[in-house]
């Protein structure tokens, strides 16, 4: 009896598998804590700058409020395109800079890194791609996808507060 008990709890496991009910990764949770902490605060930034900040730059050659929201929107679908070894599509989104579109990019970015990121097995992670000229494990590449969000939620806020705007989470504080 033991046989069929053993096949039984094989045929589950594989089930599991390649039906997507299977345990995720731990660090794909982690990831995605991360990116939904990170899209979080861009949102709730980008909420609270005033529309006609959304022009406002640091100097000239400088990515203004609103071309650094969609810079985060297109680097997520360009860094993503990357990890999953595609030709990274240019076209994803707008270059308007505006709040209704800059926020509407950002939004729809990050659920698709996230649609995306819930389907990748360990063996995913282990594999390795080639980036910026360099070798990654995707692992390590999705480290950098974060390590640049959260540089641009630190630019956001120093644009913010330049910009006379308590970063929403702070005020609360």
């Amino acid at each position: 009896m033991s046989f069929y008990k053993n096949r039984l709890f094989y045929a589950l496991i594989l089930f599991l598998n390649t039906t997507g009910l299977a345990e995720q990764p731990v660090f794909v949770k982690e990831f995605m804590g991360q990116v939904d902490f990170v899209k979080g605060r861009l949102m709730q930034l980008a909420e609270a700058m005033p529309e006609e900040s959304y022009s406002w730059t640091t100097g000239e050659g400088v990515r203004s409020v609103g071309e650094v929201y969609v810079h985060v929107a297109q680097s997520n679908y360009y860094m993503l395109s990357l990890v999953k070894g595609e030709k990274p599509d240019m076209s994803e989104g707008s270059s308007e800079s505006d709040k209704k579109t800059a926020l509407a990019m950002m939004e729809k970015s990050f659920s698709v890194i996230k649609e995306e990121a819930a389907k990748f097995s360990e063996e995913d992670l282990n594999k390795e791609i080639e980036a910026f000229g360099m070798k990654f494990s995707v692992r390590n590449f999705m480290v950098t996808m974060i390590a640049h969000l959260h540089e641009h939620l630190g630019q956001s806020i120093a644009y913010a507060r330049m910009n006379g705007v308590t970063p929403p989470w702070s005020a609360q504080e």
